[in-house]
């Protein structure tokens, strides 16, 4: 395998993943965890080994706005958040991706304060999962590397045009260090082609971006999102196809699956947390007993048949839930309500039971033994055939 090793925290590996993207436009404004992304990209500016325009905005919202004009005119451009930030900047997303630019956003995601608490918690990226970006979650400062070329590569691709959250747990992965492998910049230009907009900006060729319109020309604009998203969806697997074979990966599309084999129970995660998952099934396995993992790779676009199939020869599936949405369908985060979607449509001696677990809020880790509280949760519901509770929060449970 052509590459450097390197040991790098997930914001240090973006950087470099930045660097050999050749990213042209750069906006920043500071907020924890997300920032020391900002702190690398400017240093290798002013040493020269990244040639972009590096543009300190005055808060989140002209973050976004420099980014959507850089993109609109034929840059690849990048800039990222945290927390509260997101929100503060919540009024550009839809136009962004309205208008079809595909920047990138990098997310160390942290809670949203209640007040005050600055652990990580993606609950505040999903609240812009519904505004037509592509939006997944890296597991580790590997992943987050490679999620940057990906992400970039599928939102660029002018058959989708669309921007894209790159997302990491703040902390857990944005400042705690792993390997990583840095591919060759033939490797990255090989999969990543020059950013090419249809239409960008060109004061030679004028013509309308962004203009206010009429009512009944919106829907129209909503139809063509909702395409392309979909577009996006089905060529997600020609993508990493490419990806794999080029940086000798072995990424699934969707759903990566751990332990399946024999396994009549099932934990539904993204994100950091799936590290210890494993650790804590490999450990459940070594005790006789057999739990799966199935990890999400994009939230945005939604796996739906892929996830049906995957979670479809299980008896329960638990849902970790590290997201916060007060009085949602059964209580639970955003993605438990999306699975029973998912799973709706098979039969009923195929379709699992379903619980969830509200787990690794406010910054909390999620240690060896909640997953295997969870793991005692779902066997039990398996032998029972039945499910007595269907939410549980971690670290408030009397059993």
């Amino acid at each position: 395998m052509l590459g450097e090793k390197k040991f790098l925290a997930g914001l240090a590996a973006v950087a470099e993943a930045a660097m050999l993207a050749d990213v042209d436009v750069i906006s920043s404004f500071p907020i924890r965890p997300y920032t020391g992304l900002m702190v690398d990209l400017s240093k290798k500016i002013a040493d020269g080994k990244l040639d972009a325009e590096f543009v300190h905005a005055d808060g989140e919202h002209a973050q976004l706005s420099i980014v959507h004009g850089a993109a609109a005119a034929g840059a690849r451009s990048m800039t990222g958040s945290s927390g509260v930030g997101v929100t503060y900047a919540f009024e550009t997303y839809s136009p962004i991706s309205g208008g079809r630019c595909p920047t990138q956003m990098v997310i160390a995601d942290r809670t949203l304060d209640p007040p005050g608490d600055f652990g990580s918690e993606h609950s505040d990226v999903i609240c812009a999962r519904d505004q037509g970006w592509i939006m997944g979650w890296a597991e580790t400062p590997q992943e987050a590397f490679d999620n940057t070329l990906i992400y970039y590569r599928l939102g660029e691709d002018q058959r989708v045009s669309l921007p894209q959250f790159n997302c990491q747990d703040g902390y857990f992965v944005s400042h705690i260090p792993g390997d990583v492998i840095i591919p060759e910049r033939s490797q990255v230009d090989e999969f990543l082609p020059h950013y090419k907009l249809d239409k960008k900006l060109d004061p030679k060729k004028p013509y309308g971006h962004g203009p206010q319109i009429y009512s009944e020309q919106g829907p129209t604009l909503q139809l063509q999102r909702a395409i392309v998203m979909d577009k996006a969806k089905q060529i997600i697997p020609e993508i990493l196809g490419d990806f794999n074979k080029i940086m000798g990966r072995k990424y699934d599309s969707y759903i990566e699956s751990y332990n399946p084999n024999d396994a009549e129970i099932c934990l539904f995660i993204n994100g950091a947390h799936a590290q210890t998952a494993r650790y804590a099934i490999a450990n459940l396995k070594a005790q006789g007993v057999n739990l799966a993992l199935c990890k999400l790779r994009f939230v945005r676009p939604w796996a739906t048949e892929e996830i049906a199939e995957a979670l479809s020869q299980y008896k329960v599936v638990g849902v970790v839930e590290t997201n916060n949405s007060f009085g949602v369908a059964r209580q639970a985060g955003v993605f438990t309500p999306e699975v029973a979607a998912s799973l709706y449509g098979l039969p009923e001696s195929k379709r699992p039971l379903l619980m969830s677990f509200m787990a690794g809020l406010g910054g909390e880790a999620i240690r060896l033994d909640d997953f295997y509280f969870m793991a005692k949760k779902l066997a039990e519901a398996a032998d029972r055939k039945k499910i007595d509770k269907p939410v549980y929060w971690i670290g408030f449970e009397k059993d």
